[in-house]
């Protein structure tokens, strides 16, 4: 298992523990906005997002319509993404729109 997120057609930013990315669509969803893994940084208390998924591709944040936090831990944290992973000097904050 591994630390995937998607942002699904409805503009949802889930997370989850899953093999690919498309288990974390529910039962009807088809499409999704693209995705990626994520992790936690302690040092930063924030959630960094990097990657992209093969099913859906990279992260179309200007789809952000709202978090679903349950998938990692039901916190809201800051929320990053790295576009230059494994740098992770770079960081672009991700936010609702």
């Amino acid at each position: 298992m591994y630390q995937k997120f998607i942002i699904t057609q409805q503009g949802t930013l889930k997370f989850g523990f899953v093999f690919l990315h498309y288990d974390l669509l529910a039962p009807g969803e088809n499409m999704a906005y693209g995705g990626g893994l994520w992790k936690h940084d302690p040092s930063r208390d924030a959630i960094l997002l990097y990657g992209r998924s093969f099913d859906f591709g990279l992260p179309q944040f200007e789809q952000l319509k709202n978090i679903d936090w349950k998938g990692c831990g039901g916190t809201p944290k800051p929320l990053f993404f790295l576009p230059q992973w494994p740098d992770e000097s770079i960081l672009e904050p991700v936010f609702v729109r």
